[in-house]
């Protein structure tokens, strides 16, 4: 690598894990703040135990919240990740989210790095959609995708109020343990039953923690290391030379079935069309079907097929034919995903030969190296050790009128653990930060034991001001990268 890309890769690296030493401070300090602040564990033990749990959910995650937050990045800055849009769409995402998540730790507000990431990747879409030649507003933005995420952000802190003050009560009811119920003293640690519950409570969320806000600093770091450096990172690298050979031989398939839907409309006449043109403006939310859409992907599924010949390994290809591939094979499969949705595909047979080849083109374009995983654990881990006191005094004393009882911390763990569970099976990111605080919340309001509005109010509108906010900065701080990079540095 030549010493402009190392400097890149390290200034690039650096700023996508200092988003995850950030998140750190938020999320992060809410998995730790119940044992912390029951005493249950001392605070350097219960970070660097939490910071081993955050590890082990990272290195078990299976990558699809990753993924999921790349979705709803407008198509053609993921396919060309490595320009200038592409590089000033990870500093606006970064930066952005970053400042508010700052802001808001600074005041000690539980606020969401999931909300403040995603309304940065939202104002990304929009400045794009006003940038960019041949777009209308909101073009491009995945609103689909949004607004599944986003019913998930806003449904999920009511399942931990509602949810976590029943099973409070429920606890009340069933176990006659009255140590339970009461404020922790200021000196002493819980009685042991106690300690161990809130102890596998803690262990729990912040593996669910990892396993879900972990993925969002790794899909970003891919993008990173694909826009960056290619020649590596483009396609898998550990990739066998048995599955590129069955990768090559689903393309084939996929050939036969692509050809057979072109008819007499698509490749004859196709010299002047512009492939990649027509499969993103198909993908894109909003984009139309078109009988052309069959032709383009067949030209494009032929390229991958070529590429693929004889290829038993991608090490040493060079790195526009690394680019090339990958491109072309995400245009595919995401093409083919969304005629299978859209239901475009009648022929049951030509449909589980699509969806095979769509999901070897995944194994090669949605994976993540373990070292990444192992970094953004660290990140998050710092983070955690830096800032979690915070955090934790607002969670501890300032939501409940009363000092939060150790039955409360273990209801109000165990429902954030299990919502963030669920939500990893759909691959839907959620923030720790709103369901643990809303669960305490409502286990006080169960209690009866009073909530302090004042409080409330500063969390609340931190929810609410965090996508506007974020919204904004993204899509301004994305404009002036765009003007800097194109106009002073003269980057394409």
């Amino acid at each position: 690598m030549d010493p402009l890309t190392i400097v890149a890769l390290v200034f690039a690296l650096g700023f996508a894990l200092t988003f995850e030493f950030v998140n750190g401070f938020h999320d992060t300090a809410n998995a730790v703040a119940t044992v912390i602040y029951t005493r249950t564990m001392p605070a350097p033990l219960a970070v660097v135990w939490s910071g081993l749990m955050n590890l082990t959910g990272v290195l078990t995650s299976n990558g699809a919240v990753a993924f999921g937050i790349v979705a709803l990045l407008p198509v053609e800055l993921v396919v060309h990740v490595g320009s200038a849009a592409g590089a000033a769409m990870v500093f606006a995402m970064l930066t952005s989210a970053i400042i508010w998540n700052l802001g808001t730790w600074y005041l000690g507000l539980p606020a969401s790095s999931s909300h403040t990431l995603i309304g940065s990747i939202i104002g990304v879409g929009l400045a794009n959609s006003l940038l960019a030649p041949g777009h209308v507003f909101g073009d491009g933005v995945n609103w689909g995708k949004v607004q599944d995420t986003v019913t998930a952000l806003l449904i999920s802190p009511v399942l931990g109020f509602v949810l976590a003050g029943g099973l409070f009560l429920l606890i009340k009811l069933v176990i006659k343990y009255p140590a339970l119920y009461e404020a922790p003293p200021e000196n002493a640690p819980p009685p042991w039953p106690v300690r161990a519950v809130l102890f596998l409570t803690c262990t729990g969320v912040s593996f669910a923690h990892g396993s879900n806000d972990g993925q969002k600093g790794m899909g970003l770091i891919m993008l990173v290391l694909i826009g960056i450096i290619p020649a590596i990172y483009a396609l898998n690298p550990d990739a066998s030379p048995a599955q590129i050979a069955a990768l090559a031989s689903a393309s084939q398939s996929s050939q036969t079935v692509l050809l057979k839907h072109v008819g007499t409309q698509g490749l004859p006449n196709k010299a002047q069309t512009d492939d990649e043109g027509v499969i993103s403006n198909f993908i894109k939310a909003g984009g139309a079907y078109s009988e052309n859409v069959w032709g383009s992907m067949g030209d494009l599924n032929g390229k991958v097929v070529s590429g693929l010949q004889g290829k038993t390994s991608f090490t040493g290809l060079p790195e526009q034919e690394k680019r090339d591939i990958r491109t072309n094979m995400y245009l595919v499969a995401a093409s083919i995903d969304k005629l299978v949705k859209s239901k475009k595909i009648d022929d049951p047979a030509d449909v589980t030969t699509l969806k095979a080849f769509q999901k070897s083109v995944d194994s090669f374009t949605k994976f993540i190296p373990v070292w990444v995983k192992i970094a953004v654990a660290f990140a998050l881990g710092f983070g955690t050790m830096i800032g979690w006191k915070r955090i934790v005094v607002t969670v501890g004393e300032k939501i409940g009128k009363a000092h939060l009882t150790y039955g409360q911390g273990a209801a109000a763990e165990t429902v954030t653990y299990a919502l963030i569970e669920a939500a990893d099976q759909f691959g839907l990111p959620v923030s720790t930060t709103h369901i643990l605080s809303s669960g305490i919340a409502g286990t006080m309001a169960a209690n009866r034991s009073g909530l302090q509005g004042d409080t409330l109010r500063n969390i609340l509108l931190a929810w609410v001001l965090t996508l506007p906010v974020c919204m904004f900065l993204g899509g301004g701080l994305f404009a002036a990268a765009i003007l800097a990079l194109t106009r002073v540095l003269g980057i394409k």
